[in-house]
């Protein structure tokens, strides 16, 4: 499935057969604007045929491999049945639906992992078991997040990736299921670390295909677009799954959590296309991808740096309660709007990362760390509190999605491990940031502690980005090895195809789309 770069070995020019995928549909439908293309590729012959590409092509009569090029891209050969793959790509419509899709299965698991910490009150009632001993469900789904997220991921490296979503919220709806009917507190625990362990490798998964289904410059967009069901779920699905537990029982929420998978598969079924076997991507290098300096280095970043946003938000509740002088109902409330806060950076981040990367994760990692010093100084005032809790939220989501895209770009030909690893690095960041704030409060120090906290660690995963920015600028990072196949190309090839044909082949524009699928006879005069 992968094409053989054809650098110095051009065609003939008369007698070749070049199809070149544009990403426009509205595009290069006439003789001069097919200049656009040519003067890029001066292999390709000057007739053409164009079709809009608003339907299925077959290419089950065409020859065996063809000659292709791209305005954004390198020439190369390859088989028809990986031609077939990219001319086929969902179109505009069918792509914003694909993302919907992918950013439901997100707002699942972010109401199942943030909805449990309100429904432990209603479930120890029920259990008789304390706040304590109940949080350890809390901490197995995080351990579940922490071990599927590399083992799932690794062992079905070359399952084809809308079947690996759909087993993947499958297991997800199961497991939740398990939850709901959980007969016994070790019962729970056992269903709450099976929940967790689709976790990571969904997202990692969500993300990869995510962005195969956009064009280059808005990658960073349609990733952040799958983000946005994970905060949306802190202001949705949260608040939602905590009323039904205090109204219906706390199965009741997690029953919620089970309507929003099933609902997920059904619209993966539907919307997502189906993309070639497993990426084509071996379990070796997929790990070998993982021992890159810029990879280690990205995901040692975001799990100290992300570390120091759960450092203030695992204690947020005292803190505003004991530090502000919020009441009780207040908190909530508060909590919502941390959401919000991350909804906004899930909105804002993509257009940033699709103009830089670096600039984007380096200036959230400085402006998350300012942000926490605020919070640190002022949280004894209600509005200022409300402010850094919305600030914060705000540069969280910036914070994780730029990371997501810096590792998505350094091994983006094996990109499902460490883009699952990263939710696995978020999940250990939690672990600490509580660990480390917890450490300062019992220590007598107070709830802004853990602020200060946060700054350190926010201040410390920035060094580390910023080490392993200038080590790539200075030339000391490995090369990155770049993707050559079809299905790298610049995305949403599903726009136009322009099939240039030998000399002798009428020029003109070929039939518009239909309903019904092209057979390549069809599409290519004879």
């Amino acid at each position: 499935m992968r094409g053989a770069g054809l650098a110095g070995t051009a065609p003939h020019r008369t007698g070749a057969l070049v199809v070149a995928l544009t990403d426009r549909s509205d595009a290069y439908h006439t003789p001069g604007d097919l200049s656009k293309i040519t003067r890029r590729n001066p292999w390709a012959p000057p007739t053409f045929s164009v079709v809009s590409m608003l339907h299925p092509v077959r290419l089950d009569d065409a020859p065996s491999s063809l000659f292709l090029f791209h305005p954004e891209g390198p020439a190369m050969s390859a088989p028809r049945t990986a031609v077939l793959q990219v001319i086929n790509a969902p179109g505009p419509t069918g792509t914003r639906f694909a993302i919907l899709a992918l950013a439901l299965g997100g707002f699942g698991v972010g109401t199942t992992e943030f909805a449990s910490m309100g429904l432990l009150p209603f479930i120890a009632e029920d259990f008789g078991a304390s706040i304590p001993a109940l949080a350890h469900s809390i901490s197995l789904y995080a351990l579940g997040v922490v071990v599927g997220a590399p083992l799932i991921t690794t062992l079905t490296s070359r399952v084809e990736r809308k079947t690996l979503l759909l087993g993947l919220m499958a297991a997800f709806t199961v497991g939740n299921a398990l939850s709901a009917a959980a007969p016994t507190l070790d019962w729970l625990y056992v269903a709450r670390f099976l929940s967790g362990l689709p976790h990571g490798a969904y997202f990692g998964v969500a993300a990869v295909v995510a962005s195969s289904l956009v064009p280059r410059e808005r990658r960073g967009t349609a990733v952040a677009r799958v983000a946005l069901g994970l905060t949306v779920a802190n202001i949705v699905g949260v608040p939602l799954a905590a009323a039904l537990g205090g109204a219906l029982g706390w199965r009741s929420g997690y029953g919620l959590v089970v309507l929003i998978g099933l609902l997920t598969v059904a619209a993966l079924a539907v919307f997502v296309p189906k993309t070639r076997q497993g990426g084509g991507v071996s379990v070796a290098r997929e790990i070998r991808a993982l021992g890159r300096p810029q990879v280690t280095l990205t995901l040692i970043a975001g799990t100290v740096g992300f570390g120091g946003m759960f450092a203030v938000y695992t204690f947020i509740s005292p803190t505003l309660t004991e530090l502000t002088g919020l009441s009780i109902s207040a908190v909530p409330w508060v909590l919502a709007v941390f959401g919000v806060g991350m909804t906004l950076g899930s909105l804002l981040v993509g257009p940033l990362v699709d103009r830089s990367i670096e600039k984007t994760v380096l200036g959230a990692g400085a402006v998350s760390a300012v942000a926490l010093v605020f919070f640190g100084l002022f949280a004894q005032w209600a509005v200022a509190a409300v402010l850094g809790v919305l600030w914060i939220g705000i540069m969280g989501s910036v914070f994780t999605t730029s990371l997501q895209m810096r590792l998505l770009r350094e091994a983006k030909d094996a990109p499902s491990l460490t883009a699952a690893m990263n939710h696995a690095a978020f999940n250990l960041a939690n672990a600490m940031g509580a660990f480390l704030g917890g450490a300062v409060i019992s220590a007598g120090w107070g709830y802004r502690a853990p602020a200060w906290v946060g700054v350190g660690l926010a201040l410390a995963g920035l060094l580390i980005l910023a080490y392993a920015v200038r080590m790539q600028r200075s030339g000391d990072a490995p090369a990155r090895t770049p993707a050559r196949a079809v299905s790298a190309w610049p995305a949403r090839t599903f726009g136009t195809l322009v099939v240039l044909l030998p000399e002798t082949a009428p020029p003109g524009p070929a039939p518009a789309s239909s309903s019904r699928s092209t057979s390549w006879s069809e599409l290519v005069p004879q």
